[in-house]
C-alpha cells in the first residue's frame, strides 16, 4: 500500500518549495524528482514513474524547484527554468532536508532528474557524494551540469530516446566526462518527451532496475 500526503515545506533565503511524497509501508529507498523546464510536481509522466517506483518498493519525492510564481511562462519568468545554478542550488537543499527529515533520514537517496533537472540533478550528486547514491536522467540535459560531471560519483543512468539525436549526442558526451559508473541506455521510439505508446513504461523499467540496485 503507497500513502502519498504533503511532506512539508522546505523555506530557503529566496522561496518556500512544496513536495508531495508517495511512501510505501516499507521503503527501500527515497527517490527525489527534479523536474524540467516548465514542469512541475504535477508533471503526468513523472507522477506516472513516481507511482511505479512506489510500487516497487521506494519513495518517491515529486518536488517543485521553482515557486507557482516563478514557473510562470512570461518574459519575466522565461530565464528561471534554464538557470541551472537556481535549480541546483534549491535542490541540494531539498536533498539536505531529506537526510535530516525524521520520515525519510533513514533512507539512501536517488534522483531522478528530467530535461534541465538532469543538470541539477548530477550537479546535487557532486555535491552530496555520501548521500546521493543513485542518479536516473530521462532526456536530460546531462551536458548543462558542465564541469560538476567530472565530480559525478553516484551510479548514474542515462535514458534517452532513440529519436532524439540532439539529447543523444550531448548525453554521449557527458558519459565519457564522468568517472563514477555511469550507464547510457537508447530507448527505441522514443522523442524528446517520451509520449510514443510503451516508451514511459520503458523508462520505468529501467530507472526501477537502476535505483532498486544502488539504494
Amino acid at each position: 500500500m503507497v500513502v502519498a500526503h504533503h511532506l512539508f515545506e522546505l523555506a530557503l533565503d529566496d522561496a518556500t518549495l512544496e513536495g508531495d511524497l508517495l511512501m510505501p509501508e516499507q521503503p527501500m529507498g527515497i527517490v527525489v524528482f527534479a523536474h524540467g523546464s516548465g514542469s512541475s510536481r504535477f508533471s503526468p509522466r513523472n507522477q506516472q514513474v513516481a507511482r511505479f517506483l512506489a510500487d516497487q518498493g521506494l519513495a518517491a519525492l515529486l518536488f517543485d524547484l521553482l515557486t507557482p510564481d516563478e514557473n510562470v511562462i512570461d518574459e519575466r519568468t522565461r530565464a528561471l527554468r534554464f538557470d541551472i545554478d537556481l535549480i541546483s542550488r534549491r535542490l541540494i537543499g531539498v536533498v539536505d532536508r531529506v537526510s535530516q527529515a525524521s520520515e525519510t533520514r533513514h533512507l539512501g537517496i536517488g534522483l531522478f532528474g528530467a530535461s534541465t533537472g538532469a543538470a541539477a540533478a548530477l550537479i546535487a550528486a557532486a555535491a552530496r557524494p555520501e548521500r546521493v547514491r543513485a542518479v536516473v536522467s530521462r532526456g536530460g540535459r546531462a551536458d548543462l551540469a558542465g564541469d560538476h560531471l567530472g565530480s559525478v560519483q553516484a551510479p548514474t543512468l542515462l535514458l534517452v530516446g532513440e529519436n532524439d539525436p540532439t539529447v543523444l549526442r550531448l548525453n554521449e558526451l557527458a558519459r565519457q566526462r564522468i568517472p563514477g559508473r555511469c550507464e547510457l541506455v537508447v530507448v527505441p521510439g522514443a522523442t524528446h518527451l517520451f509520449e510514443e505508446p510503451g516508451t514511459l513504461e520503458a523508462v520505468q523499467e529501467h530507472a526501477a532496475r537502476w535505483l532498486l540496485r544502488y539504494l
